[in-house]
């Protein structure tokens, strides 16, 4: 069997543990919530998790990368960077992703090469998620800058 095949074959077991593990992260309060409540208004993290971790396994499968995986990557590491979560934690979810591989794809006949090329691929995702995470909290630093700056300046003029 491929494996492009074998991974969308076991594509939703591959997910539902995927997502265990990330909220797995997460304060149990937290997670249960993040599990319970599937609209994607009341519950926005929830929601870009379970959509995040789909297109990032579909892009895994499709051996896709740069932009494309940057992209699947941003709503998910873009949150984690904001609820400060510490880069390893805040990146480490894509590496939850290895052992469940090699579990859910142990009796599909992939060849070494296959398990190879998916392990490279979660390597790549991994860097790819702290590129995304530093940019994101290079923008959260500049912003917390610019609110210092313009509140002294504020300061200065009513002092004035």
């Amino acid at each position: 069997m491929e494996l492009d095949e074998a991974l969308m074959a076991r594509r939703t077991a591959v997910l539902d543990r995927w997502l265990q593990a990330v909220l797995a992260t997460y304060p149990e309060e937290t997670a249960r919530f993040l599990t319970g409540v599937g609209d994607p208004f009341s519950n926005p993290v929830g929601h870009t998790l379970r959509e995040g971790l789909g297109k990032l396994l579909d892009a895994l499968a499709a051996d896709r990368t740069g932009d494309d995986l940057a992209a699947a990557l941003d709503g998910i590491v873009r949150i984690r960077a904001v609820q400060e979560f510490s880069p390893p934690a805040a990146v480490g979810f894509v590496f939850a992703l290895r052992p469940i591989l090699r579990e859910e794809l142990a009796g599909a006949g992939i060849a070494a090469a296959g398990h190879a090329a998916l392990e490279a691929g979660v390597d790549r995702m991994a860097l790819a998620a702290f590129d995304v995470y530093m940019q994101c909290r290079e923008k959260i630093f500049e912003i917390r800058v610019r609110e210092i700056r313009e509140s002294r300046a504020l300061a200065a003029r009513l002092g004035a």
